[in-house]
């Protein structure tokens, strides 16, 4: 019942008859833009990739236009790399509480992709502890190459789309 797509205009392609006809739940799981906030509230039912304040306010209002309330993570750039989306581990509390307190989105839990450094484990145990100390419930972390670290460290929501569908062209 559940799906993930990188790009929302993809996702509309792919997935609008679909959604009209059976029950799924759709996971936007690449970069989101603030332009496309819209589009995305209209087509999502969660966001995996909640990265700044602009993005907040954007989806926040989408939302009430569209009266449609998702489901978000929030990303965080756990190895602090510059090519990497994501709240820095340090910022991460207030903008936690600007989300939940400000704006009223409903957070479910974070979200990451680890540097590739073979250390994912390191990282996925970090984000764990992250996600307890806010109370957050779900883990949206690891991908085909290392799904199954992720899971022991609880992930609940894993991205294997390259392991069921191969690589993308």
């Amino acid at each position: 019942k559940h799906f993930g797509e990188n790009k929302v205009q993809e996702a509309t392609s792919k997935w609008r008859e679909v959604k009209n006809k059976v029950d799924l739940k759709l996971h936007m799981v690449g970069k989101l833009q603030s332009n496309k906030a819209k589009n995305a509230v209209d087509i999502f039912d969660y966001i995996h990739s909640l990265d700044n304040q602009k993005l907040v306010d954007s989806l926040y209002k989408a939302q009430i236009n569209q009266n449609k309330f998702l489901k978000y993570f929030i990303q965080v750039n756990i190895g602090n790399e510059l090519q990497k989306s994501g709240i820095p581990v340090n910022e991460l509390e207030p903008f936690y509480n600007y989300c939940v307190n400000e704006v009223k989105l409903k957070i479910i839990g974070l979200m990451v992709i680890p540097p590739n450094d073979s250390k994912y484990a390191k990282y996925f145990k970090s984000l764990n502890e992250l996600n307890k100390s806010l109370a957050l419930k779900n883990l949206s972390m690891g991908m085909s190459a290392d799904y199954v670290e992720a899971i022991k460290h609880e992930s609940t929501f894993v991205r294997i789309g390259s392991s069921i569908f191969g690589p993308r062209s």
